[in-house]
């Protein structure tokens, strides 16, 4: 294997957004395989699920939202606590920021390590950082659920298992059947999961398909707009998690050291899996928390910058 460069430091190529309509109240912001962000349109207000990484790169979002509806934002959801998914949030200048009791413990362990952490990996994606004003705090705390009625329309915030983060928390239209998954589901897309929960995301999918959801805005990847596109996002993540997580348990159980395993798993993954956006990026943070919760360490450890590094230079160098 050739040394790569650190994380997302080769991606310099800018994405083609896409702007999609659902329905008529829902709305994707997607960039061939860069976060998403959800836009929900209420009767009196919008509700904007995830906020792109900096205030500037917001105002893309908020461009469009405008060129659809004049309502005011009130709403910015979290999906997780991710610095590329939340620093863009106070661009929207929303009344209420929500997430989950789990999410906003999580920001307060870790949300300053993890925001210096994602802007050394993905330079293109925190286009005019110094726009953030640091981390963004909720202002609505919710305990695995809560209904919110944009005038009639009926919105669900739900925690519905560990997967991504322990914090993971999707936003579901019961009315149109549309769901916004945050990073629990990828389309074409590698899952990152150095801050996962392995062993418990399959079944989370598992209440995903059961809400039976027509329509899906994955974290990463385009709209899934039928039946039979959902079921491809929640069959491909799938796959990828229980694959890689299979890969990383066997060798752990043999005994290997952890640059050994991210080797082989990378070489049975990679015919598969290697043509997937952030492939190369994700696999070795991926593997290194595998690695840990089939050892020692049920709750995944903190990403320091320091850390990154050390890691990549472990597994790459």
């Amino acid at each position: 294997m050739t040394p790569k460069k650190f994380a997302s430091h080769a991606d310099l190529e800018e994405k083609k957004i896409s702007f999609d309509q659902l329905s008529g109240h829902a709305y994707a912001y997607t960039a061939e395989g860069d976060p998403n962000t959800g836009i929900v349109v209420g009767d009196d207000a919008v509700m904007v699920i995830d906020t792109q990484a900096t205030p500037v790169m917001a105002q893309d979002v908020i461009r469009r939202i405008r060129e659809v509806t004049d309502k005011p934002i009130r709403y910015v959801t979290l999906s997780h606590y991710h610095a590329v998914r939340v620093l863009g949030a106070s661009g929207y200048k929303a009344e209420h920021v929500i997430a989950s009791r789990d999410t906003y413990d999580l920001i307060v362990e870790r949300g300053e390590q993890d925001m210096q952490s994602e802007i050394e990996r993905f330079p293109r994606l925190f286009r005019a950082v110094e726009s953030v004003p640091g981390l963004t705090w909720p202002t609505i705390v919710f305990e695995k659920r809560m209904t919110l009625w944009l005038g009639k329309l009926q919105v669900e915030i739900m925690q519905l298992g560990r997967g991504h983060t322990k914090g993971d928390t999707v936003v579901w239209l019961p009315q149109e059947k549309i769901l916004f998954s945050g990073d629990l589901v990828e389309y074409a897309a590698t899952p990152y999961t150095g801050d996962a929960y392995l062993t418990d995301w399959p079944a989370t999918l598992d209440a995903i398909a059961a809400l039976g959801p027509l329509q899906l805005v994955p974290g990463r990847g385009a709209t899934l707009r039928t039946p039979a596109e959902v079921k491809a996002g929640l069959d491909g993540t799938r796959a990828f998690v229980t694959e890689m997580y299979d890969a990383v348990k066997k060798g752990a159980r043999a005994g290997r050291d952890l640059r050994s395993v991210y080797r082989e798993t990378y070489a049975a993954l990679q015919p598969k899996f290697g043509h997937w956006v952030i492939f190369d990026h994700c696999l070795p943070f991926d593997v290194t928390r595998a690695y840990d919760e089939a050892t020692q360490y049920k709750d995944p450890r903190i990403w320091t910058a320091q850390r990154d590094k050390e890691m990549w230079e472990a597994l790459e160098g």
